[in-house]
């Protein structure tokens, strides 16, 4: 697993202790549609290959413990990571040291969270459907007062995020700022920002200190997976831990 080409680090300013990275595609063991470093179970991959994919990653980032893998289910419930058994979620926080939080997404949008003393820490995947129905807002809730850090890992980008009339008429119906993140396309269709859409809801629920967002899942084959272009394919990892 060799370094620069398996991992994406966060480029914001969080504090000494805490620790983040995202997987790329390439340094991983599965074959396929799932080459290389593949470490979802759920997508159809042999599950010894996404064994040994995590235990990969475990030792390229020197990981405190197993990450938190949540089954995601594109809802809003965002739950405490060192649950014994979390029920499914597409968000865990923690305030305990060692306790890595993870996201799985291939399109889909990674956020990281971390308050600004390091001692409260979170990740979340969001898609159109969680980002509607408050993912980033109940994550927020959940980690409590205080001023936070966010990081918008690789999603699938504006150019490339094709949504009917109905998503954008949900949006909008939610909030007038959200037309905002939208571009219309010939045949009565709409490019969404999603990168945007996350901005307005983090700014909204005052979070302002957003980093990261410059990325294309769909475009960027080389480095990532992307539902949206191959349908069978890997995912990426996004994972959040402090000393």
């Amino acid at each position: 697993m060799s370094g620069a080409e398996a991992v994406l680090l966060p480029d914001w300013p969080a504090p000494n202790g805490v620790h983040a990275a995202t997987t790329l595609r390439a340094g991983g063991v599965s074959t396929g549609p799932y080459a290389s470093l593949n470490p979802a179970s759920h997508v159809g991959d042999d599950i010894e290959a996404v064994l040994q994919n995590r235990r990969l990653l475990r030792a390229k980032l020197a990981l405190p413990a197993e990450p938190v893998w949540l089954a995601q289910v594109h809802g809003n419930r965002v739950v405490k990571a060192e649950a014994a058994s979390p029920p499914p979620a597409d968000a865990s926080y923690t305030e305990a040291p060692g306790v890595v939080c993870a996201v799985l997404t291939a399109d889909c949008l990674p956020l990281l969270f971390c308050s600004l003393d390091g001692r409260r820490i979170a990740a979340a995947h969001a898609g159109w459907r969680g980002l509607l129905d408050g993912i980033i807002r109940n994550t927020v809730t959940a980690l409590g007062e205080g001023e936070l850090l966010v990081w918008l890992g690789p999603a699938i980008g504006p150019d490339a995020f094709e949504v009917g009339e109905e998503v954008r008429a949900a949006f909008v119906q939610k909030s007038p700022f959200y037309a905002e993140a939208f571009k219309p396309k010939a045949g009565g269709k709409w490019l969404a920002d999603i990168y945007e859409l996350a901005r307005i809801e983090l700014k909204a629920v005052g979070v302002t200190k957003i980093y990261g967002g410059r990325f294309c899942t769909v475009t960027e084959q080389d480095r990532f997976f992307s539902y949206r272009r191959d349908t069978v394919t890997g995912r990426m990892a996004t994972l959040i831990w402090r000393d």
